[in-house]
């Protein structure tokens, strides 16, 4: 009788509003801050690192950075991030036709990726390495750290793009996703300048 009397007494307590950020958009927002912070630490160590350089930089018998293909490259990080843009403005009227939108960015990222891998390799050919200076060591530490970002990022769109493709894809989902994309379009001009340059 006690139970049947406690169990009448009990009354859900619903939340009527919905949360000023969705739980994925925040918990994305969370993580991108400790990104930001492990970023800001290695620039500032290359910073130093370049400051105190005797031999100049880069060093003697080491290669110099593609600045002008990277610029194009570059330009297709950033246009990615424009089309990303796009295909959400174009999501919220209607979702079937943020798909080519989507895509379209997805391969812009996947060129920008794919691009820094043949730089990557054209490099090591001229001698910079990982081992090979500390300008070697903070190139690829920088860049590389960069690009599994880029790559991680990639993935979480191409899941985007298959669940808007069957008609699931959350408004949330898809946000903590677009905050993952524009941390990576965000953070290169950056590193571009402070690597590159």
């Amino acid at each position: 009788m006690a139970s049947r009397t406690a169990s009448t007494t009990l009354r859900v307590v619903t939340n009527a509003q919905p949360p000023v950020i969705p739980s994925a958009a925040l918990g994305m927002l969370l993580f991108l801050f400790t990104e930001v912070m492990l970023f800001a630490g290695m620039i500032s160590s290359h910073n130093i690192a370049r400051s105190q350089s005797l031999l100049g930089w880069p060093p003697p018998g080491q290669p110099r950075l593609p600045v002008d293909e990277t610029a194009f490259n570059t330009a297709a990080l950033l246009l990615s991030g424009a089309l990303l843009i796009w295909a959400q403005r174009v999501f919220r009227n209607n979702r079937r036709a943020a798909k080519p939108w989507l895509m379209a960015s997805i391969a812009l990222g996947a060129f920008f990726v794919a691009f820094q891998g043949v730089e990557w390799v054209g490099l090591i050919r001229e001698g910079l390495t990982l081992t090979s200076s500390t300008h070697g060591g903070f190139f690829y530490l920088i860049i590389g750290m960069h690009g599994l970002h880029a790559i991680a990022a990639l993935g979480v769109l191409g899941m985007s793009w298959a669940r808007l493709r069957r008609g699931m894809l959350a408004q949330s989902t898809f946000a903590a996703a677009q905050a993952f994309w524009y941390f990576v379009v965000g953070v290169w001009p950056i590193l571009y300048w402070q690597i590159y340059w």
